[in-house]
């Protein structure tokens, strides 16, 4: 198998700024260095380049929201190119949610503008202080103190103050609201109002170092390496990305598989209770969403599919008038189907707190659907909260996520920092077993499947190394068609060997970064690589680049096993093996143990890591190399 280093380095690559700056909050010291062409060439960009960095540069042991983590913003080579979706951006760091590797992923126009103002990659650490933002705008960077202009503000009103300070509204801004300042572990960033980094608790790392937010504007250019032959694939690209490929996210958004996975049982509802629901037929749904309430689509830069959905409630509603809520298939999910609530008007309301106050709303909503969970068995009362909080609750469902997000009252005591706190808060106060109730995986709340009768999923969502994750691999697929029987235990080896397939491509696409709505855009994995070689001038084929995918993956596994990782993270909630559902095509099914042991055991090898521990072994990171990994992987017992 050929190796990166064998992958010739032109004298000049493109694409890349190759401009690292490094922000030390604790002097306000800012300093720039140069990215290698070999450091481009092996890590690729965003999430690559993260990987690397925090292996190298964070110390083994530190608490995530101590001002030794490490806050890395990155991202790729595509930036202000034409390649269809590539204004993205990443963000990492040892996540305060998880105790492992943190990531968030952002669109919008902050990736586009970064490269303008000729940013590859920025290391934050230390702590400031006071609270500050940086502004990069092209060759001046500097840091602005904040405390009395946007500290305690939501995030919408921090990027508007900011704007206006600049008098330009073309300035990408990424900020925290009031739950990142208190630092929620569920805290995430948001930019142009409606884009959120939110998985993970990035937004804790930013409160806990006094960074409000980040600024960016520039006029630079971005050179490829080889225009005509890029212009002409990326052209045939952007058609493709109009057709039928993207025709489901452009037209319904995310919500258009609510009906598909509810009729095969695998949508959540009532915290993962059930995987089918009468009212995902007639009013949840991606179509009754786009006829009644959808009023626009937005694009981010650089996109042509305009999967970002805005819905408005009517100037006649009593409680939200004229409300906008951008509507993403997993908030739907999280305050509406898994909260057992059909009423659009509350999901809207409950998302619109999550983006301006600043939590991810994944995170928010699954840990809200706990609270009515626990509350339909009596394990939290309405002395408890001083109102009830049944499945299908609306407005308490909105005054109970509100007190969550700021910290106040009870729910912001127990369910503030998400559901494995909320599990272990109670269950100190000596409420039994209500870290049942918990739908996370190393500590990060599930997003929109139910794994009753998804038997490759629960691996592929479980091995995530940012936790409970869709967006590692899709995995989901290869149960919801038929790839595998879904509900059975069979061809391990060949299972694990189609997540690590998925798994690998998703590790190039977050260093790329590009949007995965597109992953279907391009012919072959060859196509993609293509795309690279055109812009950089990096001759990598698709071989040599899925190697580096494997390569960012296990780097990742082994931060976790630094951490403290053991198999046993890598497993689904309890409720999927001991409690089954009661109607619809998964009735009566659950996971079982021991096949889902061999499923495991069977990705652990086709990754040709240690088959029982799940640990990456010597010869697989001399393969990858990463011979600079071995004989560092004890455990710190930083895992928190």
């Amino acid at each position: 198998m050929s190796k990166s280093k064998d992958v010739t380095i032109p004298d000049d690559i493109h694409g890349y700024s190759q401009v690292r700056l490094d922000v030390d909050l604790t002097s306000g010291e800012i300093k720039e260095s140069t990215l290698s062409k070999e450091f481009c060439r092996d890590w690729i960009g965003g999430y690559g380049f993260a990987a690397k960095v925090l292996w190298d540069e964070l110390k083994p042991g530190v608490d995530p929201l101590s001002p030794d983590n490490v806050f890395v913003y990155a991202q790729g080579p595509f930036p202000t190119t034409i390649l269809p979706t590539s204004s993205k951006y990443g963000l990492f760091a040892k996540s305060p949610l998880t105790g492992m590797f943190g990531m968030a992923i952002s669109s919008g126009s902050v990736g586009a503008q970064a490269r303008r103002a000729g940013i590859n990659m920025i290391v934050f650490k230390g702590k400031a202080p006071e609270p500050v933002y940086l502004v990069v705008d092209d060759d001046d960077r500097y840091l602005v103190p904040c405390k009395d202009i946007v500290w305690g503000k939501g995030c919408w009103e921090t990027e508007e103050i900011i704007r206006e300070e600049f008098q330009d509204q073309r300035l990408a801004v990424l900020s925290i609201g009031p739950a990142g300042e208190r630092m929620s572990k569920m805290a995430c960033i948001t930019n142009d109002r409606n884009r959120q980094a939110g998985r993970t608790g990035m937004g804790a790392v930013m409160g806990s170092k006094n960074l409000k937010a980040i600024a960016f504007r520039g006029t630079k250019g971005t050179k490829v390496a080889h225009p005509v032959e890029f212009y002409k694939l990326a052209k045939k690209l952007i058609k493709v990305a109009n057709g039928p490929a993207t025709a489901k996210y452009r037209d319904q958004g995310t919500p258009a598989g609510i009906l598909s996975y509810n009729k095969l049982g695998m949508f959540p509802i009532n915290n993962m209770r059930e995987g089918t629901w009468d009212k995902c037929e007639s009013i949840v749904n991606g179509e009754v969403l786009n006829e009644e309430w959808i009023v626009k689509k937005v694009a981010c830069s650089q996109c042509s599919i305009a999967c970002d959905h805005l819905a408005r409630i009517p100037k006649t509603h009593p409680d939200y008038p004229n409300l906008v809520a951008s509507v993403d298939v997993e908030l739907v999910y999280g305050y509406g189907t898994a909260c057992g609530n059909a009423d659009w008007p509350t999901i809207f309301k409950c998302i619109t707190q999550c983006d301006d106050l600043g939590i991810d709303a994944i995170s928010g909503g699954v840990t809200c659907a706990m609270a009515c969970d626990l509350y339909e068995d009596g394990l939290i009362t309405k002395d408890d909260l001083g109102y009830e909080l049944p499945f299908g609750s609306t407005k308490n469902l909105v005054r109970f996520n509100e007190e969550m997000i700021l910290g106040k009252g009870f729910p912001g005591e127990i369910f503030g920092d998400g559901s494995r706190e909320a599990g272990r808060r109670l269950e100190e106060k000596g409420r039994k077993n209500a870290s049942f109730y918990a739908m996370q995986i190393k500590g990060l709340e599930l997003p929109a499947f139910d794994l009753h009768g998804m038997s490759s999923f629960a691996v592929g969502e479980s091995v995530s190394i940012r936790g409970a994750c869709h967006l590692r691999n899709g995995a989901y697929g290869l149960d919801a068609k038929g790839t595998f029987d879904r509900f059975g235990y069979d061809k391990p080896v060949e299972r694990g060997k189609a997540i690590k397939g998925l798994e690998d491509v998703y590790a190039l696409i977050d260093s790329y970064i590009i949007c995965k709505f597109t992953r279907g855009i391009y012919e072959n994995d060859a196509e993609m690589a293509k795309v690279f070689e055109l812009v950089t001038g990096i001759p990598h084929t698709d071989e040599t680049l899925l190697l580096r995918g494997d390569a960012i993956v296990t780097l990742s596994k082994c931060f976790n096993v630094r951490a403290g990782w053991t198999r046993d993270d890598d497993h689904p909630p309890e409720r999927f093996f001991k409690q089954a559902h009661t109607r619809g095509p998964t009735k009566g099914v659950t996971l079982e143990e021991k096949g889902y042991q061999t499923l495991l055991s069977g990705y652990y090898k086709a990754r040709e890591w240690d088959e029982n521990t799940g640990i990456p072994t010597d010869e697989t990171l001399k393969k990858l190399g990463l011979d600079f990994v071995i004989g560092k992987l004890e455990k710190s017992g930083g895992k928190k």
